[in-house]
This record gives structure tokens, sequence and C-alpha cells, in this order.
């Protein structure tokens, strides 16, 4: 936008006004539901049939028709269950399927010589090789392809559609294109094993296909949602009539053969059956794709609401996309109090997942082994009978547990999680066999742009002054600077982190008494955990013992604290990490899962952690490989953007802090949260 007033526009198709992020897609309009003496432009879903309204009154009033569509990289899940689009392409000279007449797109692609230079050129070919090695594609929602159907020799892939796809319509194919595309290939490839690929939506028996039964003798079906880049790796060729998957052959470098006028024909790039008397330029597959995925397509980031270049677009599929491979699948979740089921569910939201809540072990572990699914359970509240139903369990099973970067308030105040951790081999608070956490310390081998991805993510963190549950305090006083400043940090003595983690000093009582013994000159400075302040857990100090402090920090902010002191003292608390993160000299009396790596000074051994870490290596694992986060609309994210999201709701006002009264009401509303998670 140069600065000027967005232009009143109708938006003629209904839902339009619904598209998460329109306003950052549109900046330079202000889409309103009717008609008026004001309108200037009429916004509409390419030529889909509730657009005949609109394309009237342009026609009528000569007021211009800008056609939307979805881009090319679209989403993680399918546009018709509702997930939401990162990409527009918006076309004011017509709609760049509809082959009958010129679009934008067409024309940027014709006009290529003018603007597509070196730059743009080395700029397209990076971006189409990440593509190509991420293995992104339209929707990114099908699984791994099984590599069993596939038979030795040549293999053509023949590409189905839906029927009704305007695409096939406007695409200028005949009406017998797909049998002839049918019997095209088999002509041309006597020899190679046919594979259908049915379309996503026919897969989810949301739509029917266009290929024929009786066209199906002697193929390999595929009606199942697979991966694309898994089919388009192991072919040899590709016949389609128009669908984007040829397009995507094209950046993978597969022949494609066309039965209609799809954007990417006509350019030299595909052997074409239709000619729509316009193209016929040599332009290669820099210039095709840099006007489809550059040039005219435009991107907003869900998570941030923000314009973005097709480049960050890509990161946020592929981490979306990632997200939805880990949780793909069936979870039997049991042992989950009503409070935390809602912020659960947002944890787990996932196209490809699907999460139901038991009452009992037993009912979890029948449902799983129905569904080929995996059992889930709270670690904190783990049972014996959680415990047993477990150990029968010949499936996969999996802890949950709140993650490092918490929330904006304590959860026995019933202020849902934003962050959990899912571990399918123990729990990092019990160091009595590995868990998830552990393994990916001690095997993980970051590469140099995750570890710079790391230390922009530490110095964020300690630059905001962010903690697990990011509550307001006061500011420390001026503490003694000719003496030794060591912070104690007490816990909830019933953690299970203490329970399974700690040797004989295992007590707040016992850790000051300790601190006390190794530091004797020191300035010892007692900080309490908040959730023993708030009454809601055990672990109180009685005064006698805090006769051994010379400060308490009970009211402090956390991060000031520890910016304020020169080393930490912990049971197995994850003050401990985040003191790491600032510097600060670490004892721990525990075995906490940053202890035993050569980090800190460990009273208790942990011989079978062997690895020599960095600090960064440490955070990978922690922060960006371990856990799971979403914002607080509930929208899945990365840790830097939930760390971005905690600053900003800290910037705001401090709410004073429930009674009990107000904090059991809201468990109960929480509990009874039934809002669906957002789709993408």
């Amino acid at each position: 936008m140069d600065g000027t007033a967005p232009v009143p526009a109708w938006a003629c198709a209904p839902g339009l006004l619904a598209v998460p992020g329109l306003k950052a897609f549109l900046p330079e309009y202000q889409p309103r539901l009717l008609p008026g003496p004001d309108v200037r432009t009429v916004l509409g879903w390419g030529r889909r049939p509730t657009t005949r309204a609109g394309r009237l009154w342009s026609r009528v009033t000569g007021l211009p028709y800008v056609a939307l569509e979805d881009g090319f990289l679209r989403s993680v899940g399918l546009g018709e269950a509702g997930a939401a689009s990162l990409s527009l392409i918006v076309d004011d000279l017509g709609t760049y399927y509809d082959a009958t007449r010129p679009s934008r797109l067409e024309q940027t692609i014709a006009d290529a010589p003018d603007w597509c230079d070196a730059a743009m050129r080395t700029r397209t070919r990076a971006l189409i090789d990440r593509i190509v090695a991420a293995g992104l594609s339209r929707t990114n929602f099908g699984g791994p392809l099984d590599r069993s159907i596939l038979c030795d020799g040549p293999r053509v892939l023949v590409v189905d559609q839906t029927r009704g796809d305007a695409s096939i319509r406007f695409g200028m194919a005949a009406p017998d294109a797909f049998a002839a595309m049918m019997a095209a290939a088999r002509a041309s490839h006597p020899d190679a094993q046919l594979i259908i690929k049915r379309h996503p939506a026919v897969a989810a028996g949301l739509k029917s296909g266009c290929i024929t039964d009786a066209d199906l003798n002697g193929v390999t079906l595929v009606d199942t949602d697979v991966r694309p880049a898994d089919l388009l790796a192991e072919v040899d060729a590709v016949y389609t009539v128009t669908s984007g998957l040829g397009f995507e052959a094209l950046l993978r470098g597969v022949p494609v053969y066309c039965f209609g006028a799809p954007f990417y024909s006509g350019w030299g790039l595909t052997r074409d059956a239709v000619d729509t008397g316009r193209r016929g330029l040599a332009r290669d597959i820099e210039a095709v794709a840099a006007a489809a995925l550059i040039v005219c397509s435009r991107y907003v980031d869900p998570v941030t609401g923000r314009r973005c270049e097709a480049e960050q677009a890509v990161t946020r599929l592929i981490a979306l996309r990632d997200r939805s491979e880990r949780l793909r699948g069936y979870w039997a979740g049991v042992g989950f109090a009503p409070a935390k089921r809602a912020a659960v569910r947002r944890l787990l939201n996932a196209p490809t997942a699907r999460l139901d809540y038991f009452a009992t072990p037993a009912a979890a572990v029948a449902a799983a082994r129905a569904n080929d699914g995996r059992l889930l359970w709270w670690a904190g509240k783990e049972t014996a009978g959680i415990r047993n139903a477990a150990a029968a369990f010949r499936g996969t099973t999996v802890r949950m547990e709140d993650g490092f970067i918490r929330s904006h308030g304590l959860g026995s105040d019933f202020v849902g999680a934003l962050s959990a951790v899912l571990d399918d081999q123990g729990i990092y608070y019990d160091p009595a066999t590995p868990s998830r956490l552990e393994t990916l310390i001690q095997t993980g081998r970051p590469s140099v742009e995750v570890l710079g991805r790391a230390t922009a993510l530490h110095r964020r963190i300690v630059a905001s002054g962010l903690s697990k549950y990011n509550l307001t305090g006061a500011p420390p006083p001026d503490w003694p600077t000719d003496r030794e400043r060591v912070l104690v940090v007490g816990q909830v003595e019933n953690d299970r982190s203490i329970l399974l983690g700690c040797g004989n000093v295992r007590t707040n009582a016992g850790l000051i008494t300790a601190a006390r013994a190794d530091h004797p000159d020191a300035f010892l400075i007692w900080k309490a955990h908040p959730d023993v302040l708030a009454g809601n857990r055990p672990g109180a100090v009685e005064p006698s013992t805090l006769q051994a402090i010379d400060a308490v920090a009970d009211t402090l902010d956390i991060s000031a604290c520890l910016d304020a002191c020169d080393t930490v003292v912990t049971l197995t608390s994850l003050t401990g990490f985040e003191a790491l993160l600032r510097g600060r000299r670490v004892e721990t009396h525990g075995r906490p899962f940053y202890a035993g790596w050569g980090l800190t000074e460990d009273r208790l051994p942990i011989p079978r952690r062997s690895a020599r870490p960095g600090l960064e290596a440490l955070i990978v694992a922690a922060l960006l490989d371990y856990p799971l986060y979403v914002t607080p609309d509930g929208w899945p994210c990365e840790a830097e953007d939930l760390v971005e999201a905690l600053v900003a709701t800290r910037a705001r006002a401090a709410r004073p802090r429930p009674g009990r009264i107000g904090r059991w009401t809201t468990g109960l509303i929480a509990s009874l949260d039934r809002a669906p998670p957002p789709a993408y």
C-alpha cells in the first residue's frame, strides 16, 4: 500500500469476509457484504457459480471484477475440510485456471523477460529447491506412500480430479479428456505401471472423481491421500488434465503431459493436447514458478496475521506439516483432569490427528488398540492403573507434561498451558530411565542453521525476561556486591521431579541448609515456588529455617533475581535451566534434565549422560525439538512465536491474581470448554 485509503469493494462470494487474514491479504480493498453507490470493485472467488451476481453487476456497472483464488502453497489440510489458506492469488484480468481468456498470471509469465532478472531467477531456484527438498505440496495433508504398490520398471502417474472442478471446464478440456488421457498413457507407455492418484477430496470422501471405473482395469489405484512428493519421486512421467500436481511435477523435473490447458502449459515445458492460441512463448521453469509462487501470490502468516514473503510461508508450512506428521494418527487419552482437556486438545490439534478422552485405562487401551493408535496420559497424574495398562499395551505409549515456556500464569490457577512435551520413552524429570529429551540431548547433532536459531531464541528470552510462568513481580533491591549472591529456589515438595530425582536432600528446608553449608559466607537469597506461595501446593518453610537466609525474594520477579545473582542452587527446578540461559553458575542437588551434561555443578552423578553439548545444543533439544507450542488463541506455532506472544501479553497491564473462588470458577469454565481449535 502507498498510504492511500482502501477502495470499497463488494465481496460477492459468500464466506469471503470470513477468510482468515483477509485484511492482510487485501490491504488495498475494504470488503463489504453488500454493493452500494461507493463500491469501486467487485471481489469474488474466481469464476465459481456463487460469483455470478457479482460478475453480472460488474458488467452492468463497468466496475472491475477481481478474482481471488487460493495459491499453490496453500495449507496443511484440505480447504474442503476448513483448513485456512496461507496464500491468495489476486487477479484483475481473469482467473489463472480460465484458459479461455488471459489472466494476470498468464500475462506475468508472458512478460517474464521484463521482470525475471538474474536476482529473481536465483531467488526462485532456491525456493524451488527448498520446496522439493521439503516435499511440500499444495495441501500437505497426505500420508506416506505404501511402496509395496510399486512395480519394477517404468511408472506413469495419471492424475484424477474432482467432478465439477472449474479448472477442467475453463481449462478447455474436451468432454472425453480423462478417457483420452487414459488411452494416451496406455498407448505411449505400454510396459509401464500406470498409477492413478485420486484427488485428496475424493480420497476423503468429500467429492467424486472424473476417471470412470471402466478405465481402472489394469492400473494401480491410489485412493487414499498420499504425499505428492512421494509419488512424484517414483514416477517417470505425469499425465494430467489441468491438475496443479502437474506444476509440482515440473518443479521436480518430471515430464508432464496435459490434456487441458492449466496455467503452466503452453510455455514449452509440457506436452500439450490443447492449444489456447495465445501462449506459445518459451519460458523455463524458473520464470513460470517465479510468476506463480512469488509475483502473483500473496502470503499471510496465520500465526502473526501479517503479510509475508513466499520463503517465510514455506518455513511456516514446513513447521506445520512436520507438526502434523508428528501428531498423525489416533490418540487415546486417560488421566487428564477436566480443566486440562481443552488445553491439551489445542496442543494436539492437527488435521491428521484425532484425540478421545477416556475415564479408565482399560477403555483407553481398548480404543488405542482398535484404532492402531497411541495411549496418552498426563505424566504428573500417573497411577498404578495407568502404569499397568501401559505395560500391557503393545502399541506406543506417550506421557505428556507442561513445556518449559508454559504460559502467563500458574497451572494451579487453571491457566491453560501453551506448550507441552510428548515423551514416548519416559519423562524428562524421571532420571531412572532415559527420556525422549535425554535422547535428543545425548544423540543430537544440530546443524549450524538450527544452532543459530537457538542462539536467537536464547537472546530473545533473556532480553525479554521470560520464564516458565511469566508472573509479574517487583525488581530486587540492591543486594550486596562484596559477597557471592546465591539464589536458592524452592519447589513444590511433592513434585515428581523431587520424588523421582533427588537423594537425601529433597525438601526446601534441606536445600536451604545445604546451600548455607556450601556457601557459608555468601549472601543467601530464598525464593519460594509460586504454587506454594499461592497456597495451592505443599513446600512452605518454617521461620526457624529461614534464619539461615539473608533475603527473601518471594514477591520479586524471577528473571530479575537471576540477573542479580551469581549462583543458583536448586533441587530440580526449571529455574536452574533459566539460570544457565543467563550465564549463571548452577548447582543441582537432584537430577534435572539439564544436569549431567557438564554445564552444571551436580551433587548427584548421572553416568548415563556422557555427551557434552554446548548450551545452544541443549536449547535446541529442550525448547525447539521436544515441545509443542500454541499461541494464546490456539494456533499451532513455534517457540519464537510463543515468546513474542508472551512478551506482548506481559506488556499489558497486570491483572490481579484470582482468589480461591475465582480460581475454582475458572477451572470449572475450562472443564466445560468445547470450542474447537483452529483448523489448519
